[in-house]
Parts: structure tokens; C-alpha cells; sequence
């Protein structure tokens, strides 16, 4: 009975685990952004940065994102620290949002040695689907302690549409 019992358990335990990693997988897929180190990033060279995993050119960062609608707008946030709003640019490409940028290195001084970096460094690209049609020229956007709120009036308003799909 005991035995039974503890392998009921640890399968459950693992469909928790498969059920995280599915979730995580899907919800954070298109959060994970690439960074390239281009020549103004100015990226310590690999002789001075003790981490193994150090790459210089293989940056990747998380920039999570969330995605509103009310009657008359989508409001799109994105996690986007280390930033300087100047070096952020905003496009809609038809039915996407794109947000492109980069983040520079900023040294601590002229002396001593980096023990960890796990910091993304370099310009990004990261690209939002818009679920509605949206009046580009009427955007607003503003960022504040590294959150970027871009504000995208509806082409069309009205509420968010539910969709029935029936079961054949």
C-alpha cells in the first residue's frame, strides 16, 4: 500500500513539473529576446570577466510583457530595464508591435575584475502581437522605472470580442 501510494505521488509530482515547464515554455517563449553587441555596447572582452558562461556575443534576457484591451485601446507594457527612453524605438508593422533598442555597459571603473555577468547587453528586437486593429498616429508612449506603457487606440472600438467555437 505505502508503495502505491508514494507512486501515485511522484507521478503527480511530475505532471506538476511537466505542467510548469509547458506553461513556462509557452508564456515565456516570446519574452525571451536576443541581444547583439554591436561597437557602442561597449561589452567587457572575455579576458576580464572571470564567469565561464561568459559570451559576449550571445546575450539573451527576458523582457516580459503584458498585453490590456478595453473598449477604445490596447495598452502594451514591457519590462525593459537599464534602458534610456532615447535609445528605445516603437513601430507597428500591420499586425504587430515592434520594439527595438539597446542597452549599453556601463563600466564600474578602471581597475578590477567582473566575477558574474548575467546581464544582456547590445540591441534587441522585441515583437508584440496586436489582436486588434490599431490607429498607429494616435499612439502614446511613455517609460517609467523601466517599464515601457504604449497606448494604441482601436481602429475599431468596441469590447472585447468573445469567440464561441463549436465542437464538431
Amino acid at each position: 500500500m505505502k508503495l502505491e501510494s508514494l507512486r501515485e505521488g511522484f507521478e503527480a509530482f511530475l505532471d506538476s513539473v511537466a505542467e510548469g515547464w509547458r506553461h513556462l515554455r509557452e508564456s515565456a517563449s516570446q519574452a525571451l529576446t536576443r541581444f547583439r553587441p554591436g561597437k557602442d555596447t561597449q561589452l567587457p572582452a572575455p579576458a576580464e570577466v572571470d564567469d565561464p558562461f561568459y559570451l559576449p556575443t550571445r546575450g539573451w534576457a527576458m523582457l516580459g510583457g503584458e498585453v490590456f484591451e478595453d473598449d477604445k485601446r490596447l495598452v502594451v507594457r514591457l519590462e525593459t530595464p537599464g534602458l534610456e527612453k532615447e535609445d528605445i524605438a516603437i513601430e507597428v508593422e500591420g499586425d504587430r508591435l515592434v520594439v527595438s533598442g539597446e542597452k549599453r555597459f556601463a563600466r564600474e571603473g578602471t581597475e578590477g575584475r567582473w566575477r558574474v555577468m548575467q546581464c544582456a547587453y547590445g540591441s534587441f528586437r522585441r515583437i508584440v502581437p496586436l489582436p486588434v486593429p490599431v490607429v498607429p498616429d494616435a499612439a502614446k508612449a511613455t517609460y517609467r522605472n523601466g517599464v515601457l506603457r504604449i497606448e494604441l487606440p482601436k481602429l475599431n472600438p468596441g469590447k472585447p470580442q468573445a469567440k464561441t467555437i463549436k465542437v464538431e
